[in-house]
C-alpha cells in the first residue's frame, strides 16, 4: 500500500488529479457550513434532534441540512432530476433515442436537461423546507426580499455542488455525485462517535461490541457483492483475411451482481424525502382533506416504521433493475457480439443471444437487488435491536463509503496501468 501511494504522488498529472480533487472536496464542506440568515440555532438543533426522518436527510446530506446552509439541499435535486429524465426515456421515444443511440452528443443534451431540471426542483424542495421551519418557529419572520434571497442562495447552492461534482467526474477518478456525497458521510462520522462516546454506559458494552460486528460484516458483505461477477463465455469465430488470421480467441462478458452501485439507494433516498418535505408543507392547511392527506403521508413516511422499511426496500429493488435495465443493454450487446464474430456457446447468435442475456441479467440482478434493499433499511433494523441511533445511515453509509472507495482504488490502478505501459 505504501508502495502504490508513493507511486500515484511521483506522477505528477496523477498528483495533480488528486490534489485538485481534494481541493473541490474542502470547498464543498464550506459550503455544508455557511448558514443562511435569520435562524435560530437551538431550536434547529432541537428540530433535528427530535424529527428521525429529517434527521436522516440531514445525516445523508454530512449536516448540511441541520446546519441549514446554502447547500442545504445537497445534490438532492439533481439526483431527482436524473430520476426523472431516466424515467421519462420510457415514456417519450424521442428521449431514449437521444439517450442512449446519439452517443456522446445526445447524452451532453440529456444531461443538460437534467442540469435545467435542478433549478425547479431546487425552488420547490428550498422553499418547501422554509416554509416548514418558519412554521416551527426555527426562522425568523422574514420579509419577501429576505424569502426570495433565501430562496435564491439555496439554488445557487445546489447548482454549484452540481457544478463541483461534473468538475471532479472530468478527471476520470471516480464519480462526482458520490464523491461528494462520500465527503459528506465520512464529515459526519467524528460527530457521530462523540455522541456514541457521550452516551455510552457499561451496561451498553455488548451491545456496542454487536453493533461492531454486524458493521464488519456489513462491510465483508458489501466488497464481496460489489466484486462479484458473472462471467459468460464468449466465443470468436476464426477468419482469415489475406495470409493473416483473425478471431479463434476465448474471452468472457463480465455481468456484474451489482450492476447499479450505489445509485439505487441514493434514488430511493431522494424519492422518500420529496414527499415527505412536501407533506409538512401541507399538514397545517385550512383545507381539512388536503390536511388529513398530508398527516397521512407523513406518518406513512416517518423512518423506521414498518411500511417505510418495506416502501424503502421495494424503492431500491425497482432502481436497481430499472438502472441495469438502462445501463446494460442485452440486444445492444448481442449485436456487437454478432458482428465482431463472436458467440456464446450453446446459444446461437442474434435474437437468442439477447434472450439469453436478458434471462441471466434478470437472475444476476436479483441478488443485488436484495442485497441493496437489505443493507438499506438494515440501520432501522439495527436501531431497534441496539438502541443505537448515533450512525442514522449506517448501512447506506457504509455501501456508499466502501463502493466509492473500490471504484477510485480502480480508477487509480488504470491510470497508474497506463503509466507502465
Amino acid at each position: 500500500m505504501a508502495n502504490r501511494i508513493a507511486q500515484i504522488f511521483k506522477k505528477a498529472d496523477l498528483r495533480n488529479k488528486i490534489l485538485y480533487i481534494s481541493f473541490l472536496l474542502v470547498i464543498s464542506r464550506l459550503i455544508s457550513n455557511i448558514p443562511i440568515p435569520a435562524l435560530d440555532a437551538s431550536r434547529l438543533r432541537d428540530f433535528f434532534a427530535q424529527n428521525q426522518f429529517f434527521g436522516l436527510a440531514s445525516a445523508f446530506t454530512g449536516g448540511s441540512l441541520a446546519n441549514l446552509s446554502i447547500g442545504m439541499l445537497g445534490l438532492g435535486p439533481y439526483i431527482t432530476g436524473s430520476i426523472i429524465m431516466q424515467l421519462l426515456t420510457m415514456i417519450f421515444p424521442s428521449l431514449e433515442q437521444m439517450y442512449k443511440y446519439e452517443g456522446e452528443a445526445g447524452r451532453a443534451k440529456f444531461n443538460q436537461y437534467s442540469r435545467l431540471l435542478t433549478v425547479p426542483l431546487a425552488a420547490l424542495q428550498g422553499y418547501s423546507f422554509l416554509v416548514l421551519l418558519s412554521r416551527q418557529g426555527i426562522i425568523n419572520v422574514l420579509s419577501p426580499i429576505e424569502w426570495l434571497t433565501a430562496v435564491s442562495v439555496i439554488i445557487a447552492g445546489s447548482v454549484f455542488l452540481m457544478w463541483l461534482g461534473e468538475l471532479i467526474s472530468e478527471k476520470n477518478l471516480g464519480n462526482g455525485v458520490s464523491l461528494l456525497i462520500l465527503a459528506g458521510i465520512v464529515a459526519a462520522i467524528p460527530s457521530s462517535i462523540q455522541q456514541s462516546i457521550f452516551t455510552y454506559t457499561p451496561g451498553d458494552f455488548f451491545t456496542y461490541i454487536m453493533f461492531a460486528v454486524v458493521a464488519l460484516i456489513v462491510i465483508v458483505g458489501v466488497v464481496y457483492i460489489s466484486e462479484a461477477q458473472r462471467n459468460i463465455p464468449i466465443n470468436y469465430a476464426r477468419r482469415i483475411r489475406g495470409m493473416k488470421v483473425y478471431g479463434g480467441v476465448s474471452t468472457y462478458l463480465p455481468m456484474r451482481v451489482n450492476n447499479a452501485g450505489v445509485i439505487p439507494i441514493i434514488f430511493a433516498l431522494s424519492i422518500l424525502l420529496f414527499p415527505g418535505l412536501i407533506a409538512n408543507f401541507f399538514i397545517t392547511s385550512s383545507t381539512p382533506w388536503l390536511a388529513s392527506l398530508a398527516r397521512s403521508v407523513n406518518t406513512f413516511m416517518q423512518a423506521g416504521s414498518l411500511w417505510y422499511n418495506l416502501f424503502y426496500f421495494f424503492l431500491v429493488v425497482v432502481f436497481t433493475y430499472f438502472y441495469t435495465a438502462v445501463t446494460f443493454d442485452p440486444k445492444s450487446i448481442s449485436e456487437n457480439i454478432q458482428k465482431q464474430g463472436g458467440y456464446i456457446p450453446g446459444i446461437r447468435p442474434g435474437p437468442n443471444t439477447a434472450q439469453f442475456l436478458n434471462h441471466l441479467l434478470n437472475r444476476v440482478t436479483l441478488v443485488g437487488a436484495i442485497f441493496l434493499g437489505l443493507i438499506a433499511v438494515l440501520p432501522n433494523v439495527i436501531q431497534s435491536a441496539t438502541g443505537i441511533t448515533a450512525f442514522t445511515v449506517g448501512g447506506t453509509s457504509v455501501l456508499i463509503v466502501v463502493s466509492v472507495a473500490l471504484e477510485v482504488m480502480k480508477q487509480v490502478d488504470a491510470q497508474l496501468s497506463m503509466y507502465e505501459y
